[in-house]
């Protein structure tokens, strides 16, 4: 870069941190489950390539999204493209720090120099950030002249160091010789490994032989069937993320049959090949098999239950539950480590309790340990073998898969042996399962009898450490836990889902299940580009075809049918669509209305005030004038500072102020809003930015220069769009984007009242962007406002506001003044309109016996970007939505839930957290705990954490928050590490699994209440009757007696 003060060019360099993300370890990664050959790899084309959204930051994530779009029938070019795509965006936007690589780019490495694609995604992004910064380039010049990888590129490094040598003095770095290098090798590394690993997961043969005795796996011995006879059974298919799983179970529920086969990347070829097997075990002995009922479950259960017109789609967590307490007695947690997630299921009297999912981030699956195998050269059968075969083993740090693959790097430059590493990770899987996932640091505390399944379990190195982890954990306690390997870990999921479609066959359903002949004969074709593309909303998403034929070509001309569609059917094809929402799985206009009318429905009777909240907050406030009369011109002439006042008063009618939807607006919007329409800026001049998503965040996230929580980094992309696109349709005169500092807050007994320090100095960071190069406001003249502001101290508010806005609108003390007044008037009146509503529907849930989510986030949580939709999907199954801001705060209400902690001394105020938390200083913390307090008493509430990615000051509060909740039998759910990737799989999981328990949880709820509703009736009884009798004697003996009789729970009740 030129140097404004010497002229020179100036080295600016730029590297990643820690983490990998962004590197070709993503790609060796991604590649080894796409198994796409290496020569088609550095020949696989980016140009022309349809593009998926998937994550470039983290590696975990990007394979979280490959396999979401692998498991929907996405070609592996298109997602190998896509994932070059995500690469160099990542690096454009945060690994450039904000500066512009000009012309000429030198494109350095192993993966820009081997892989084709890599280098056209460069060449396809990097013009895009000239044409927007207006930098010029050479005329007639292309992409790839500019933008080139030079004669051995992969050698640059190397080549560098040469040449700092050669520059070197010569007394400096001597040359002793190779017999150095080669005793480091024989013997220095040696040295290294002995101080830095560990033992190895056995210590003594006898140990093992112990271990492998109780844990070895008994050989499964199918059925035998007479010959000639009809095998009447219910089959469970386990659609995995790495392998595809199936059984077949006879009317008892007992096991005929099994299969277990590693994916090959497509859910419907796996599962025809399943039932292939299956028949085969059956026919092979002469014998008929009759389907009674078929059930699905896993990552692809959606697809498979439509294409095999499945009884039952089961999500997987139930699946994994039914399976367990089927084989084992009263199983306390069960742990199963699946390819792709990592799920722990706690069980108290043989009911689920509480459950525990891996987020997006699946550090310690299955797949890891398989692929990692697969790079030494090894199949995922000899792992544990050599695993136990190392002495010693490198000591990983539990956490990110992308960083352990970097330190495997490390550890093989140390001299490690493949068995070695592979012992060293066996042993990190139980650490990064129940301390970095789960978080569970106490597993004495969930209970003393552990089942292990999925197919992770089949790894007995993995068995050992975990085995070796929960003993550990459970020493200081003087007690030994139960540790079961399910005797069918593999297939403990398709176990579950066989047992789902016998129970639904015993409850009178017959099968829907188009038949094993139908299935034997299904043809597909999958279709997914442009004239799959829907365009029922502006999201403009793509779909994917699936046409399917259980009956032979004997005809193969096209359908007509009478509905519009660029995909024409074949004669006896059905179409199953996939798509990003209900809407987009048809084609006709009419039917599409006629399910956004029942969505509509939904949405009436189960309000979602986090959606409300953001829009609502955003509405202008039609706050009354305010503004002081114009100034005049006197028979002396215009007073000093009139003349200019009276021009930027008379400019508040046409001026246009840009404000971004981002961070804390969320909240202050109606202040803001009032404040501005109140001295006379018109309400449609007060323009906004769009709401989040992945478009608006990835047209300006090239100007990032840090890499903070996504809620912070979308202030850059946000400010991008209110220039780029607010600004050209029609000017903006001013940005107007407020440094929160302290804001305000109904809690008592606080310590403070502090914004996030990010959130504080995001405006800043921003202006940075703009203005690191040169000043992208100046070009567009538009004054960009970001001033301090403290909304707990009105006075020094006011005087913020005033020094900020005085120059642009000819403010006068007295008239800021009220204009200010008029902002929290507005704020007050926002506030306590949507709790009134809130309150209307919390007590309808109480009439009711219905359940309602409280959404635990910060105010952006609103933001339907930052918060992926998740609460939608809540919404349409019927559950009402909150949020911490919309929770009422009645004093009847307040009274009910707090009232006896307030005359215990427990809190001096029903807003008072102190017995929760001390270190009180962050507002959005505070308000976090507080609404955690209230759900946790309210009995038609449950908790829905909802956290970001890098979110300091939520970290310190997980074990609060989850604490305050569990502590009262609520069921406490969450979403961490959401960032700007959408796992669109993951979170189907999650949702589909909180559903299931929160309907368990109803039932639990009205069961109570029916409880006590007899309770109070046999008490009322029993009252009325002791008054009829009006004696002292009878009240002595008879009460005794008439209590006694009650149900055990009554008893205390009643005795009180």
């Amino acid at each position: 870069k030129d140097d404004d003060e010497t002229g020179r060019k100036k080295k600016i360099p730029s590297m990643n941190d820690k983490c990998a993300g962004g590197t070709g370890a993503v790609i060796d990664k991604i590649n080894a489950k796409l198994k796409i050959p290496t020569e088609l790899l550095a020949e696989q084309k980016y140009h022309g390539i349809k593009l998926h959204k998937v994550a470039g930051k983290c590696g975990v994530f990007a394979e979280t999204d490959i396999n979401g779009l692998q498991k929907v029938g996405t070609p592996s070019d298109e997602l190998m493209a896509s994932l070059f795509e995500a690469i160099v965006l990542q690096n454009l936007s945060v690994l450039t720090r904000g500066h512009t690589l000009r012309p000429h780019v030198l494109l350095l490495g192993g993966p820009n120099s081997f892989i084709r694609g890599m280098r056209e995604a460069w060449q396809a992004n990097i013009p895009r950030m000239w044409q927007e910064r207006k930098v010029q380039i050479p005329d007639g010049a292309k992409p790839e002249d500019l933008i080139k990888v030079p004669q051995n590129a992969q050698y640059f490094a190397a080549l560098g160091a040469v040449e700092f040598g050669r520059s070197e003095d010569d007394c400096i770095g001597c040359y002793c010789g190779y017999e150095k290098l080669i005793h480091y090798i024989d013997y220095g590394r040696q040295e290294e490994k002995a101080k830095s690993g560990g033992k190895g997961l056995v210590e003594k043969p006898e140990d093992l032989d112990v271990f492998k005795e109780a844990y070895r796996r008994k050989k499964f011995t199918p059925a035998v069937f007479a010959k000639n006879s009809t095998v009447a059974g219910f089959i469970g298919i386990d659609g995995g993320s790495t392998s595809t799983k199936a059984v077949l179970l006879n009317e008892n529920g007992d096991i005929l049959c099994k299969s277990y086969e590693l994916s090959n990347g497509n859910p419907i070829q796996d599962t025809i090949e399943m039932f292939e097997n299956l028949r085969s075990q059956v026919e092979s002995q002469n014998a008929k098999l009759e389907v009674l009922g078929v059930a699905t479950t896993g990552y692809a259960k959606d697809i498979l239950k439509d294409v095999l017109n499945a009884d039952v789609a089961l999500v997987e967590t139930v699946a994994h539950t039914e399976s367990a307490l089927k084989f084992y007695e009263d199983p306390h947690v069960i742990v199963d480590v699946g390819g792709q997630d990592i799920k722990i299921i706690i069980l108290h009297n043989g009911r689920v309790k509480d459950f525990k999912l891996n987020t997006q981030c699946s550090a310690g699956n299955g797949y890891f340990l398989q692929s990692t195998a697969e790079g030494f050269g090894l199949s995922v059968n000899q792992y544990a073998d050599l695993a136990f075969s190392a002495q010693a083993m490198p000591v990983f740090g539990y956490g990110c898969a992308v960083f352990m693959q970097s330190d495997i790097v490390n550890f093989q430059r140390q001299g490690w042996r493949a068995e070695e590493i592979l012992a060293g990770l066996a042993a990190v899987l139980p650490k990064n399962v129940f301390l970095y996932v789960a978080s569970i640091p106490n597993l004495a505390a969930l209970g003393s009898r552990f089942v292990l399944q999925g197919g992770t379990q089949n790894n007995l190195a993995v068995v050992k450490a975990e085995v070796d982890f929960i003993r550990n954990s459970f020493r200081a306690t003087g007690k030994q836990p139960e540790i079961i390997v399910h005797e069918h870990c593999g297939e403990s999921g398709a176990i579950g889902a066989a047992q789902e479609s016998l129970r639904l066959w015993r409850n009178g359903q017959q099968t829907t299940f188009v038949g094993l002949d139908a299935v034997r004969k299904i043809e597909y074709r999958t279709t997914r580009n442009e004239d799959t593309r829907c365009h029922f909303c502006k999201n403009d998403c793509l779909r994917t075809f699936i046409d399917i034929r259980t009956q032979p070509k004997n005809d193969l001309s096209f359908v007509p049918i009478q509905k519009v569609t660029k995909v024409p059917l074949m004669h006896g094809e059905q179409r199953l669509i996939i798509a990003t929402c209900e809407k987009g799985t048809v084609e006709d206009v009419n039917d599409m209305k006629g399910i956004k009318a029942g969505l509509d429905s939904i949405r009436a009777q189960h309000p979602n005030f986090v959606d409300y909240a953001s829009k609502e907050v955003f509405r202008p406030t039609n706050a009354k004038s305010v503004a002081d009369p114009l100034p005049t011109k006197g028979w002396a002439g215009w007073r000093k500072g009139d003349k200019e006042r009276h021009a930027l008063m008379e400019n508040r009618k046409t001026l246009r102020i840009g404000i971004p939807r981002v961070l804390n607006i969320y909240t202050y919007a109606p202040l803001f809003n009032a404040y501005f329409e109140s001295l006379g800026v018109q309400p449609e001049n007060i323009i906004y930015s769009d709401y989040t998503s992945s478009e608006l965040y990835r047209a300006g996230a090239s100007r990032g220069a840090i890499d903070p929580c996504f809620p912070a980094k979308i202030g850059i992309s946000h400010v991008y769009n209110l220039i780029q696109e607010k600004h050209r349709k029609k000017p903006l005169d001013a940005i107007f984007f407020p440094m929160y500092d302290v804001l305000h807050s109904p809690l008592v007994k606080i310590v403070g009242a502090n914004a996030c320090p990010t959130v504080t100095a995001t405006p800043e960071t921003v202006k940075a962007a703009f203005t690191k190069e040169n000043d992208v406001f100046a070009e567009h003249n538009v004054k960009y406002i970001d001033p301090v502001l403290n909304f707990a101290d009105r006075k020094l508010f006011a005087h913020q506001m005033l020094q900020a806005l005085q120059p642009v609108l000819g403010l006068s003390l007295e008239e800021n003044d009220r204009a200010v007044e008029s902002g929290f008037a507005a704020l007050k009146e926002y506030e306590t309109g949507i709790r009134r509503r809130a309150r209307q529907v919390l007590d309808q849930l109480e009439r009711e016996d219905r359940i309602g989510i409280v959404m635990l986030g910060r105010p952006y949580h609103h933001d339907p970007g930052l918060n992926h939709e998740i609460l939608d999907e809540f919404q349409k199954l019927g559950y009402p939505i909150f949020s911490q801001n919309t929770l009422p705060i009645d004093d009847d209400l307040l009274e009910r839930l707090f009232g006896e902690e307030v005359r215990a001394g427990v809190v001096t105020s029903p807003l008072d957290i102190t017995d929760a938390w001390k270190n009180s200083y962050s507002c959005s913390t505070n308000h976090k705990v507080w609404a955690a307090k209230f759900t946790a008493r309210h009995p038609n509430l449950v908790a829905l954490e909802i956290s970001s990615f890098k979110c300091g000051h939520d970290a310190p509060i997980y074990g609060v928050i989850e604490g305050i909740i569990e502590q009262s039998g609520t069921p406490y759910f969450c979403f961490k590490d959401l960032d700007e990737n959408k796992p669109t799989g993951s979170i189907r999981i999650r949702v589909e699994t909180i559903d299931y328990f929160l309907r368990r949880y109803r039932e639990e709820v009205i069961r109570k209440r029916k409880a006590e509703q007899d309770i109070e009736a046999q008490l009322a009884a029993l009252e009325a009757q002791l008054r009829g009798e009006k004696s002292e004697k009878v009240v002595s003996e008879f009460l005794p007696d008439q209590i006694g009789r009650l149900e055990p729970e009554a008893q205390g009740m009643a005795a009180d």
